[in-house]
């Protein structure tokens, strides 16, 4: 999946290097907090869980590639993959350091929406930690809506696990995806960078309000 400014592309081991160099640069781990694996010690050592973890076809991983140097900067993943009842979750999402807050973030999101819609599903699923308060602010940016809280849904990391529903449907993904391109637009930045409109503002008619 291309874009302006990123591409998007099953996961492969000539990532892992990138990939965790990505990773480093968080040097307290606290972007691993709500994962269920991770940080990662060692290069070695991310290559063993990316090879015995990754490559499998639910979860379905992809690489985030930054279009500029071709770098990986993140990963993300399709799961809970039902074509027959036409629903499909991202998950798995990581934004190295490099990654957040970029529009190469905000890119590969809209680009997996896009795909997941584009193939007919009907529902696109966002499940996070109730607890992660960035995780729940980024699926609303996304313009995903609020379904409710699953109540010790797991155990991770040895503790109890409360879980955030967030989705989109079919019927809402036209006004989402003029969002997402108005918000890309690079019309909407200035030489600076800064955003005149942002996506939340442009989402926010389209969400679901519970």
């Amino acid at each position: 999946m291309g874009g302006r400014y990123c591409r998007v592309e099953p996961i492969d081991e000539r990532f892992a290097g990138d990939l965790y160099a990505a990773a480093s640069q968080d040097a307290d781990g606290r972007t691993w907090t709500y994962m269920p694996y991770g940080p990662f010690s060692t290069e070695s050592h991310y290559r063993d869980w990316l090879m015995a973890t990754c490559f499998g076809d639910d979860p379905l991983f992809l690489a985030i590639v930054d279009a500029a140097d071709g770098k990986a900067v993140g990963l993300a993943s399709y799961l809970n993959i039902r074509p027959t009842q036409g629903s499909i979750e991202v998950g798995h999402v990581y934004f190295s350091p490099a990654l957040q807050r970029t529009r190469l973030a905000t890119e590969a999101m809209y680009l997996m929406m896009r795909r997941a819609f584009e193939l007919g599903y009907r529902r696109y699923e966002w499940k996070c930690d109730a607890l992660n308060a960035a995780s729940r602010a980024a699926a609303e940016r996304l313009g995903l809506s609020y379904e409710g809280i699953f109540r010790q849904a797991t155990v991770y990391k040895r503790r109890n696990r409360d879980t955030a529903w967030y989705a989109a449907v079919d019927g809402e993904w036209p006004a989402l995806a003029a969002a997402f391109e108005a918000w890309l637009g690079p019309e909407n930045f200035d030489a600076a960078g800064r955003q005149r409109v942002s996506l939340r503002t442009l989402t926010a008619p389209i969400r679901v309000s519970r």
